[in-house]
């Protein structure tokens, strides 16, 4: 044998072995080694956490990069700082833009210990898929609590995430789908299983969970064939069921697009303007590649959970399929569907019908308080049984694995949380300080109920389960209440329910059975308002939602509904 290629024969097994130590190797510390490079995190949570933040995964989408695939990140030489703030996508919040394209990053938290295969919790934000960052969740309790790994990802949103316009298109299926946003969200969790191990966590037990849209987004994710066998158990926070119609999505987008394309001299009239737009020409792609990101950002932001304001997780036919949630393609893993039982209170007080009401109008025995109760209570019925048992229902005949249904109903009892009940109850998100033991935005008008000693007793009983989730993919234990997974649905939709009085959790299972038709039903009997201010709301506040579909269709509501679960 030649001395070259010894040399090279000695060269290999060098770096295979060193290649093995990177992969295989965590030691505990805030200096770990990715297979881009080595990246510097902090301690935290009063020595006790480990945190990595805003690290690369991906290539930043900006110039030619954007509408396409994502691309691996490329290497550094130099200790990344993982010691900064998360990285945010380009998106309006509170009115302002914010952020940079150069967004594609993750965070990264763990136990300050030498405890190695801790299951992984992969978190993706909500926010409409128009906005939020990876910054929602700060897991620096959960992850000492459920001895895990949890990894909280930024990926693309608004029109850069979701956009399938024709001349965005090309040979390459994935593109083509204009789903961009899930392919960041692959990309993330291909960057995770291949690196998590030198953080101590296990590749081969990922929990894909997400709230809102993020929960939307895993339910996409468990029909998606990129998705197949890249992760172990799914939770689905307040996400429920929605794919927009590939075909009728790309009008709106352009719609939205064309008072850009006049005001930018390309096109005398909005109609011309669309109508290029719709079109294949290159130019299409080549102007909207020098539009600004704030710009873009701006467009759809009024969706208000309403897939026709802004359609976005297309069914293409490729990322998703087209028959959606009805096809036979689900990855069969243990899954949590979760709802809280006020799902729509922030959604009807942000409401332009309530934003400017003072508190108290909502909440007296005035008129307005009445519309306020109709909108909250029927629109969460309806959210509710969207998120959860509708979901559930639609799996069933399909679906392979253990489905668990729950249902925060902590927040509801004047006794517990005084006026903030009345507001806004079991919210949408409302699970979150439970799980995390951070008390921001809403959470806030709850601070002192989060204090009492049932609200602690809740958050400790509420994070076992999703600890035992989490290593296992059974959230059962032993002291637990036995959660029991959906079996038939003829028999109805048990639930876990968790709840708190001042001094002790309250855990039980019980039966949900309402359906669309009851609760439609009951918005017909209702006398509590005045006919006119009931239409109102039926036609103004309650339309258009993701959950309103057959509300819309019974009403002949007026709002184009393309959602195609």
């Amino acid at each position: 044998m030649g001395k070259s290629v010894v040399v090279l024969v000695a060269f290999f097994f060098i770096n295979l072995a060193y290649a093995d130590t990177r992969i295989l190797d965590y030691r505990q510390g805030v200096i770990q080694q990715t297979h881009s490079g080595k990246v510097k995190g902090y301690v935290t949570n009063q020595n006790a956490t480990l945190v990595w933040k805003a690290i690369p995964y991906a290539q930043a989408p900006v110039n030619a990069l954007r509408w396409r695939a994502p691309k691996p990140v490329q290497p550094w030489k130099k200790t990344f700082n993982a010691n900064q703030s998360s990285s945010i996508c380009p998106q309006i919040k509170a009115g302002k833009f914010l952020g940079h394209e150069d967004c594609l990053t993750l965070d990264i938290y763990r136990p300050n210990s030498k405890n190695t295969q801790l299951p992984v919790m992969f978190y993706i934000h909500g926010g409409n898929n128009q906005m939020g960052d990876s910054s929602e969740v700060n897991p620096g309790e959960l992850v000492v609590n459920a001895n895990a790994v949890v990894v909280s990802i930024n990926y693309r949103v608004g029109v850069l995430g979701f956009n399938n316009l024709p001349a965005l298109r090309n040979k390459n299926a994935q593109e083509a789908s204009g789903n961009f946003g899930l392919l960041d969200i692959h990309q993330a969790l291909q960057w995770v299983r291949h690196n998590i191990q030198q953080f101590g966590g296990n590749p081969d037990n990922i929990t894909v969970a997400g709230f809102s849209a993020g929960g939307r987004d895993v339910m996409a994710m468990l029909i998606s064939p990129l998705f197949r066998g890249q992760f172990q158990q799914a939770i689905s926070f307040s996400g429920g069921m929605t794919l927009a119609d590939y075909d009728a999505s790309a009008p709106i987008i352009a719609r939205a697009l064309a008072p850009l394309v006049v005001a930018d001299g390309v096109k005398k009239a909005e109609p011309a303007a669309i109508a290029w737009l719709l079109s294949n020409d290159s130019d299409v792609r080549d102007y909207l590649s020098t539009v600004s990101a704030e710009r873009l950002s701006q467009l759809m932001i009024n969706a208000g959970i309403r897939m026709a304001a802004f359609p976005h997780l297309f069914n293409d036919g490729q990322v998703l399929p087209k028959k959606g949630f009805h096809a036979d393609q689900y990855h069969h893993v243990p899954v949590i569907l979760f709802t809280g039982a006020e799902e729509f209170s922030l959604f009807a007080y942000w409401d332009k019908h309530f934003i400017n009401r003072p508190q108290e109008t909502l909440i007296n025995n005035s008129l307005t308080a009445k519309e306020f109760e109709f909108a909250k209570h029927y629109g969460s019925e309806l959210y509710a049984l969207f998120n959860a048992q509708a979901p559930a229902q639609t799996m069933l005949p399909f679906y392979k694995a253990p489905i668990y249904i729950a249902e925060f109903n902590w927040g509801e009892n004047p006794a517990v949380a005084g006026n903030a009940a009345a507001l806004f109850g079991s919210y949408h998100g409302v699970w979150l300080p439970f799980l995390t033991g951070e008390i921001k935005e809403t959470a806030t008008h709850f601070s002192a109920a989060l204090q009492t000693p049932g609200a602690q007793q809740l958050a400790q009983v509420f994070t076992r389960y999703i600890k035992q989730f989490l290593w296992t993919g059974n959230p059962n234990a032993e002291a637990l209440v036995k959660w029991v997974p959906l079996q038939d649905a003829d028999k109805g939709f048990q639930y876990l329910s968790f709840d708190a009085d001042q001094s002790h959790a309250l855990i039980s299972m019980k039966q949900a059975g309402r359906s669309y038709q009851q609760i439609i039903a009951d918005i017909e009997a209702d006398t509590t308002l005045p006919a006119q201010h009931k239409q109102i709301l039926i036609q103004q506040v309650l339309n258009g939602r993701w959950f309103s579909g057959p509300l819309d269709q019974h009403f002949n509501n007026s709002e184009v509904w393309i959602n195609v679960p």
